[in-house]
């Protein structure tokens, strides 16, 4: 029997807190144990954008959070210097102080993902189970050439000519298995966030550093569940196999005929096996 899932405003369950110096928008729903969902990092990217169809199924059993990192969405468009995911990671320690949270889940995706990997690492004690979609955290991969084509779309997206609904609609069909999962309002939502006066001017300058976890999975101690399209064209999928082996405790769902984005083109086989993880 399907289950039917409420419909939620993300204006009326937006919020602010002060993070590790950073002001950082999320969106609250639900109540329950705290399961905290973190978006990717293609331009115009925010976890309400990432995570929209999936909100009303993961409220229905849990306080959902939906966090925009620093750079992106309302959050504060800082610099940041050094390391993106040691940063983020940080962050998001100090956003869970904040709001008074011992522990909690972790849902990302893409960088997000790679967030949460990262947060586990340095903070075990902070994370009760962690699913991550497509996540890259190391620079190399027998099956694709690196970096990936989607990655290379995101790092041209402001060079050149500079933004454009174009780019934004190749970058977006290339997230995707299935193009009509690209609706005109998610893309059109997605450049205009992605023109933000703010955000152009803050990616004229150089990226936050690299960071390859490659030597540290092995630290990843909490409950994990892996999540790949097999047709992903940002995250190489024997990145996820070997996530697979080091981290250690791993569970591994790829869905066939399905691309960057799981959550998205397959929302409620997706939704279903994630909160029977997280649940059980």
């Amino acid at each position: 029997m399907q289950t039917k899932t409420q419909t939620i405003d993300e204006t009326a369950t937006s919020r602010y807190v002060q993070a590790g110096g950073v002001r950082i928008h999320y969106n609250d729903v639900g109540t329950g144990d705290p399961v905290i969902m973190l978006h990717g990092s293609g331009p115009g990217a925010t976890s309400w954008s990432n995570f929209k169809q999936n909100v009303g199924a993961f409220s229905e059993r849990f306080r959902a959070l939906l966090v925009d990192m620093p750079q992106f969405g309302k959050s504060e468009k800082v610099v940041i210097e050094g390391g993106r995911l040691t940063f983020v990671s940080r962050v998001l320690r100090d956003l869970m102080d904040q709001l008074g949270l011992e522990r909690a889940q972790f849902v990302g995706n893409s960088m997000g993902g790679q967030a949460a990997i990262k947060l586990a690492i340095d903070f075990p004690e902070r994370i009760n189970k962690l699913v991550v979609i497509g996540s890259t955290p190391v620079s190399q991969s027998i099956f694709s050439p690196m970096p990936l084509e989607g990655i290379k779309l995101i790092s041209g997206y402001y060079k050149g000519s500079g933004p454009s609904i174009d780019k934004m609609r190749t970058l977006v069909q290339t997230l995707l298995y299935d193009s009509s999962f690209m609706t005109e309002e998610t893309l059109q939502e997605r450049f205009e966030a992605s023109i933000d006066p703010e955000i152009v001017q803050l990616m004229s300058g150089p990226p936050p550093g690299r960071e390859d976890l490659g030597d540290q999975l092995h630290r990843v101690a909490c409950p994990s569940l892996l999540v790949w399209g097999l047709d992903d064209r940002f995250g190489a999928l024997d990145i996820g196999l070997l996530m697979l082996r080091r981290f250690q405790n791993a569970q591994m769902h790829i869905f066939s005929k399905c691309g960057h984005w799981a959550q998205v083109e397959h929302a409620e086989e997706f939704n279903r096996v994630v909160l029977d993880f997280l649940s059980h």
